[in-house]
């Protein structure tokens, strides 16, 4: 029996954003592992849907409509989810938005709601659901999204690589807190590389500067021909959580060739460069 299934059978999951995208794909992988998966996601029409899926499935699956920008609805999760199913072994803090586009140009809303959903999300989504874990004294996962760009830097995708890197420092403090306070939870920094999604689709940039758009493009056509299967990404995260890694990517090698290149950046404090690679996805 795999130890995904061993670790996770039975319990109670929470996935913030799980209406869609990798949100959606860690919800039905938690669902085939018999977990009673609580997706919860801004649209009710997308968490009904994938909720529906997983019993249609023969899973156990509630929809929850929440604003993960707004720190009183993940208390109300926090406290209903506790009340209807009890205590909650695996939670995912995944729900964000991408944003792209020059700093200046990027509206004062979408900035707002770029910074709210992507770190307060996660902060205030561990904030509410771990007093309740730790009151159980049970075995417990946290998993935050972070993401490749977590560990890098990408000109017009700043609003997003910047929430990143605090979604990757928030977790590294995080893990090492509840070390402190010998508590039974694992923390994971869950870093996709590249997996198909629809993060990079046209409508879910509302809000965003015009030029924005041929970026996306870009972006989606990359996705499409080289990411990772949804399903395969999400299967992989949940086994090096329940293996009870820190470290939970993707595609390692991506991890790797990004975390040296970082590393050799501090190492020289040399001036921020693009590379090739990158230049020619900015001209394109």
């Amino acid at each position: 029996m795999a130890q995904d299934f061993e670790v996770f059978s039975g319990g109670v999951a929470v996935i913030t954003g799980a209406g869609s995208g990798i949100g959606a794909g860690l919800a039905r992988r938690a669902g085939e592992l018999g977990m009673t998966v609580v997706v919860s996601d801004i649209s009710e029409t997308r968490a009904q849907s994938v909720a529906g899926e997983i019993r249609a499935n023969g899973g156990k699956a509630e929809a929850q409509i929440v604003d993960v920008a707004k720190p009183e609805e993940l208390d109300r999760l926090a406290a209903l989810v506790h009340d209807r199913f009890g205590d909650v072994r695996l939670l995912i803090n995944n729900a964000g938005i991408e944003t792209l586009g020059y700093v200046w140009e990027i509206p004062a809303a979408r900035w707002e709601a770029t910074l709210n959903i992507n770190i307060h999300g996660v902060v205030h989504g561990v904030r509410a659901f771990v007093p309740y874990m730790l009151k159980s004294g049970k075995e417990a996962w946290i998993g935050n999204l972070s993401s490749i760009g977590g560990l890098s830097v990408m000109p017009t995708q700043t609003a997003y690589i910047i929430t990143k890197h605090a979604v990757q420092a928030f977790s590294e403090c995080l893990f090492l807190e509840m070390e402190l306070a010998k508590a039974p939870i694992h923390v994971s920094s869950i870093i996709p590389g590249m997996i198909k999604t629809s993060i990079f689709d046209e409508a879910a940039g509302a809000g965003e500067p015009h030029a924005a758009s041929h970026h996306r493009k870009v972006m989606r056509e990359m996705m499409a021909a080289y990411g990772m299967d949804l399903s395969e990404g999400a299967k992989i995260f949940l086994e090096k959580m329940a293996a009870g890694e820190f470290w939970v990517s993707s595609q390692p090698e991506m991890t790797e060739m990004v975390t040296s290149g970082r590393i050799e950046f501090l190492r020289t404090q040399s001036v921020p460069t693009l590379g090739e690679q990158a230049r020619q996805l900015l001209r394109a």
